[in-house]
């Protein structure tokens, strides 16, 4: 791209920006990170933070969450005193500017309204959103709501863990909720949830792509959540010894099911989850060129290399651009000056 283009989007991009161009009132939607790491015990929570740090200062950005998790990582009996353990880290263990948020109990267990008292109510602020798990309906949303209301974090958004068949029936319905920014899917829950009825081989990294079942379910979530402008999370993969295996899962997740989101249970799957999210570097370079030339041409149709353009794709090239940023990927400079 020459200068004098490069000169002409950038005059263009100072007035109208591309998202606003682009994706109207649907700017807000999908900015996640690509990665959701989660970590429980003590040790791990911290490292986990820690982690995300250092990567902050490699990446020059966020790249992934970091969820600190009370439903698995809260022994019996000291659900309270590890809610405080996870405000604590929240608050001062934490990178500023790092994205930090909270997997509490689901809203049935007693330790649930404390979990949100406590969490919400002290850390609610350092917060980038709460993971409500084993959610059935859109009840549970409303009853979370309420909590997290009452403790002062009405900002907050609610990360919803579908994890039943009741569930990913009603998942459109809990999508659309105005507090609902994504929705997970709860692989091995899913399969219990069948009561034998699903082999265990669908839990697998293999299994879980092949069987009928449970493509539908992950088909639904994913659907539900483009419906409503919402971030679709794929689930966990298990074999968390072998990353080639886990950042194959990820590209098929992306790209044959629509997600643009996944789980890390280790902190060796977090890299491959964010080069099988990435753009690769040609279509970046594609995304840019395109991109730039529709701002110069003030976002009218235009032919490169003899294929049409218009609104349409633009508004794709324009998505890739955004998805190579919050994955690390460098920019072109025709199109630095957005991200800034």
């Amino acid at each position: 791209m020459g200068g004098s283009a490069v000169h002409a989007a950038t005059s263009a991009g100072a007035i109208l920006h591309p998202r606003d161009v682009l994706l109207g009132a649907q700017a807000t939607a999908g900015l996640l990170p690509v990665c959701d790491h989660y970590s429980g015990a003590p040790a791990r929570m911290r490292k986990s933070l820690q982690l995300q740090a250092e990567m902050m200062q490699e990446f020059g950005a966020c790249v992934f969450d970091v969820t600190l998790d009370c439903e698995d990582g809260a022994p019996v009996g000291a659900e309270a005193e590890h809610a405080a353990l996870v405000a604590d880290l929240a608050l001062h263990e934490a990178a500023p500017g790092a994205r930090v948020a909270a997997r509490v109990h689901p809203v049935e267990h007693p330790a649930f309204a404390q979990d949100v008292a406590t969490i919400a109510g002290r850390a609610g602020q350092r917060l980038c959103h709460l993971m409500l798990p084993k959610v059935e309906s859109v009840h549970a949303i409303e009853h979370a709501v309420r909590a997290l209301d009452a403790a002062g974090a009405t900002h907050l958004p609610l990360h919803a863990l579908i994890e039943s068949p009741a569930a990913v029936h009603r998942a459109f319905d809990i999508a659309a909720h105005p507090r609902v920014q994504s929705l997970s899917f709860g692989l091995m829950d899913f399969v219990s949830a069948h009561g034998g009825a699903i082999p265990d081989a669908a839990m697998g990294v293999h299994g879980q792509f092949t069987h009928p079942l449970v493509l539908r379910a992950k088909l639904e979530i994913a659907s539900a959540c483009h419906a409503h402008g919402k971030v679709p999370s794929h689930c966990v993969v298990t074999e968390f010894g072998n990353p080639q295996a886990l950042q194959a899962a990820a590209r098929r997740a992306a790209d044959e099911l629509g997600y643009t989101r996944m789980w890390s249970i280790h902190p060796g799957q977090i890299r491959p989850i964010l080069e099988a999210f990435s753009p690769s570097g040609d279509a970046v370079l594609q995304a840019a060129r395109i991109v730039a030339a529709a701002c110069q041409a003030q976002w009218a149709p235009i032919s490169v290399e003899g294929v049409l353009h218009d609104r349409a794709s633009y508004r794709y090239y324009w998505q890739v651009l955004e998805r190579a940023q919050r994955t690390g990927r460098s920019l072109p400079d025709a199109v630095q000056h957005w991200f800034v």
